[in-house]
């Protein structure tokens, strides 16, 4: 399959706020971050709150400049671009925020709110009701829904019209960031399945960012696994999870719970970890590493192939078995 966003070696920094008399130490936020995403494939980004998988979407959607490495969509470097040709390029990627009840906008209608990406790009819309219409059967919705306000729908229906705008391009990216979290259970199985029938009918990839793994287990094809701004181990998702080798995805891994109550599930070893950032020589995740040694408190540890497609950041994955 082509490659339709390749990013190389991205890096995001910002100034933690100091003091009067201070200018504030620089934060990591994105570290050498290198993926690349197929057409019609789904690429999940998990880890925990300040992983910097936010940061990482907002850098490829153009809204953040990295502070060095570069993001090509389309084989366009998006850092290079400005004004017109940036927002053009932005047509290819768009996002579905994690929240529905703040995401759209509660004084438009849903016809203006499915539309506006159109609008904001300035391209001309001959018929807006049949163009807004055929958007909401694409996720479900009924036309009786384009004259209403959002504050009329559930929270499922409000993603749907979310998704319907991100549709609106006709892009071949979308970047989901934590879409179902905020919905019933019963909902995000809905929502996923609407995911995957666009993926199918509309040959649209996505980027899944989560934290919930069954989820991502479900929707992706390929799965990056984020700590402290890096991503410590990618592979396809079937294997990953049926080999999985560094710590930190055997920890998320490890506490996710299994709904067979005859099955015993054993919880990987924790270490407490200091609350200090690991110094720059320092493996990200040496201060809460169960099989840490010392010199992971000494040495960055390479981001190596182990097998064929699988990447791991730690020196100890030959000690690691499942």
């Amino acid at each position: 399959m082509p490659v339709i966003l390749e990013i190389e070696k991205v890096t995001k920094r910002y100034r933690k706020s100091g003091g009067f008399f201070s200018s504030g130490e620089l934060f990591t936020a994105v570290d050498e971050v290198s993926l690349n995403l197929e057409k019609n494939s789904t690429l999940g980004v998990v880890g925990e709150s300040g992983s910097g998988k936010t940061t990482l979407a907002k850098i490829i959607l153009g809204i953040e400049k990295p502070d060095s490495g570069r993001v090509l969509l389309n084989g366009r470097e998006l850092s290079k671009l400005s004004g017109g040709e940036l927002r053009r390029a932005r047509r290819g990627a768009q996002m579905v925020f994690q929240d529905p009840y703040s995401s759209l906008n509660p004084r438009m209608k849903v016809k203006d709110i499915v539309l506006e990406p159109l609008t904001v790009t300035g391209e001309k819309i001959t018929d807006g009701e049949k163009t807004a219409s055929d958007l909401l059967a694409k996720v479900g919705l009924k036309a009786d829904a384009l004259y209403r306000y959002p504050h009329e729908f559930s929270g499922g229906q409000r993603q749907r019209i979310a998704i319907a705008r991100a549709l609106a391009t006709g892009p071949g990216i979308i970047l989901a960031d934590e879409p179902i979290s905020s919905l019933d259970i019963s909902i995000q199985a809905q929502i996923m399945n609407l995911l995957n029938e666009l993926k199918k009918e509309l040959g649209v990839s996505y980027i899944f960012i989560s934290h919930d793994l069954a989820a991502v287990r479900y929707l992706c094809d390929f799965v990056a696994v984020m700590y402290g701004g890096c991503v410590v181990e990618y592979a396809s998702a079937a294997e990953l999870f049926r080999d999985t080798r560094h710590p930190y995805t055997r920890l998320l891994l490890s506490a996710v719970p299994d709904p067979d109550p005859y099955k015993k599930t054993v919880l990987e070893e924790r270490r407490e970890g200091s609350g200090a950032a690991p110094g720059p020589q320092a493996c990200v995740f040496s201060d809460r590493c169960p099989r840490a040694v010392p010199d992971c408190s000494k040495q960055r540890p390479l981001y190596s192939e182990i097998k064929p497609g699988h990447f791991v950041r730690c020196p100890r994955t030959g000690d690691i078995e499942n």
